[in-house]
C-alpha cells in the first residue's frame, strides 16, 4: 500500500511548527498504542505510521527534502521499512521505550515481497501553461535496485542467510518486568535475514540513490492541486515486488492580472472617472489577447462585465469558462491648479442628488436608521 502524506498522518498543515508536530505525534501515539489496543491490527498499523511520520518531520533535513520531493527525498530505510534500520523504536523511545517496535506475529510467517512506495513531485507552472498545456522535463531523486547484487544487498556470488537471533522470524521476545513483549529483531531489523558480505556498491541496502530525468506532459486546463500519475516511476519494489507510481502535483503561480476560479477568470480593470461617467469603449485583457467592451454612461465602480468563453477550458470541461472584468473607477491624483479649478466648477453643478444615485440611496438608508 502506498504511503500517506506525513502531514496528513499527523493531521497538520505543511507550515506546522516543531512544537505542533511533537504535540500531534504524542496525542496520536497515545491513541493508537498497542498496549491500549491489544486486539486491533488497524491501530497497530496507524501506530507505526505515526512514528514514521514523526521521525521524518521532526528532523529538519529530512523534512526539507520531503517537502520538496515527497517520499523520494527521504531514505526509505530510515522509516523502519522492509530491510531498513529500526528508526521507529528510536524515535518513540522518549515516551514509551523501545518495546513495541514489531508487529504481532513474526515476519517469517508472511511474504517479504513489497510494492515500491509512490513518489510525489511538486511542480509550479504559470496560468498560461496551465491553460494551454505544457511539456517539460523533471529530475526526480529516487532509489533504484542495485545492479551488481540485483537488489539482494549481498556481495555478488554470496547470499543472505537466515538470522540466528530470531530464526528468520524478524522478531524476538524480551522480558519487561511481568510482561513478555515481542519486538523487532535488533540483529536483522525485522527482515529475518542477515548479510555476512554486503555488496560494496550499495553497502548491503540493495538499492542505490539516483536521479532520473522524466518527460512530463501537462494537459491543457489543469488546475491547482491536480495530480498527474506516471505509472511505474515510483520507488522499485522489494524482493521482486512491483514499482510504485510517481505523482506530479500541480501548483499555479500567482498571476499579475488574472485570478482563476475553476474554469473562470477574474481581473480588475481600472478606468478614468471621465470614461466611467461618459461611457465608451475600453480594452480588457484576456489570455488570448485584448477584447473590447462598451461601458455605458454612468458606470459605477465595482460593476462587473462578463465575457463569455474567455476563461479556461478545464481538463474535464466541454466548454471554456468565462472572464469577469471588475471595473475600478480611478480617482485622479497629482492635479494641476487648472484641473482642481475645473473639478470645483464641475462639483458645483453636481449638487443635485440625481447625479449621484449611490449617495442618494445611502442618505435614504441613514434616514431610515435614525427614524
Amino acid at each position: 500500500m502506498a504511503k500517506r502524506d506525513y502531514y496528513e498522518v499527523l493531521g497538520l498543515a505543511k507550515n506546522a511548527s516543531d512544537d505542533e508536530i511533537k504535540k500531534a505525534y504524542r496525542k496520536l501515539a497515545m491513541k493508537f498504542h498497542p498496549d491500549r489496543n491489544p486486539d486491533s491490527k488497524d491501530a497497530e498499523e496507524k501506530f507505526k505510521e505515526v512514528k514514521e511520520a514523526y521521525e521524518m518531520l521532526s528532523d529538519a533535513g529530512k523534512r526539507e527534502a520531503y517537502d520538496r520531493f515527497g517520499h523520494a527525498g527521504v531514505d526509505p530505510n530510515a522509516g523502519g521499512g522492509p530491510g531498513g534500520g529500526g528508526g521507529f523504536g528510536d524515535v518513540f523511545g522518549d515516551i514509551f521505550g523501545d518495546i513495541f517496535g514489531a508487529t504481532q506475529g513474526g515476519r517469517g510467517q508472511r511474504s517479504n515481497v513489497y510494492r515500491g512506495a509512490d513518489l510525489r513531485y511538486s511542480m509550479e507552472i504559470t496560468l498560461e501553461q496551465a491553460a494551454q498545456g505544457y511539456e517539460t522535463e523533471i529530475r526526480v531523486p529516487s532509489w533504484d535496485s542495485c545492479e551488481p547484487c540485483k537488489g539482494s544487498g549481498a556481495k555478488p556470488g554470496t547470499k543472505a542467510q537466515t538470522c540466528r537471533a530470531c530464526n528468520g522470524q524478524g522478531a524476538v521476545r524480551v522480558q519487561q518486568g511481568f510482561f513478555s513483549i515481542q519486538q523487532t529483531c535488533p540483529t536483522c531489523h525485522g527482515s529475518g535475514k542477515v548479510i555476512p558480505e554486503p555488496c560494496e556498491a550499495c553497502e548491503g541496502v540493495g538499492r542505490v540513490k539516483k536521479t532520473r530525468t522524466l518527460q512530463v506532459k501537462i494537459p491543457a486546463g489543469i488546475d491547482e492541486g491536480m495530480r498527474i500519475r506516471s505509472a511505474g516511476n515510483g520507488e522499485p519494489g522489494v524482493n521482486g515486488g512491483p514499482s510504485g507510481d510517481l505523482y506530479v502535483e500541480i501548483h499555479l503561480k500567482d498571476h499579475a492580472v488574472f485570478k482563476r476560479d475553476g474554469d473562470d477568470l477574474h481581473c480588475e480593470v481600472p478606468v478614468l472617472i471621465t470614461v466611467a461617467a461618459l461611457g465608451g469603449a475600453i480594452k480588457v485583457p484576456t489570455l488570448s489577447g485584448d477584447a473590447e467592451i462598451e461601458l455605458p454612461e454612468g458606470t459605477q465602480g465595482g460593476k462587473t462585465f462578463r465575457l463569455r468563453g474567455k476563461g479556461i477550458k478545464g481538463v474535464r470541461s466541454s466548454y471554456p469558462g468565462d472572464l469577469y472584468a471588475h471595473i475600478i473607477v480611478e480617482t485622479p491624483v497629482r492635479l494641476t491648479d487648472k484641473q482642481r479649478q475645473l473639478l470645483r466648477e464641475l462639483e458645483a453643478t453636481l449638487k443635485d442628488d440625481r447625479h449621484s444615485p449611490q449617495t442618494r440611496s445611502w442618505k435614504d438608508k441613514v434616514k431610515e436608521f435614525f427614524q
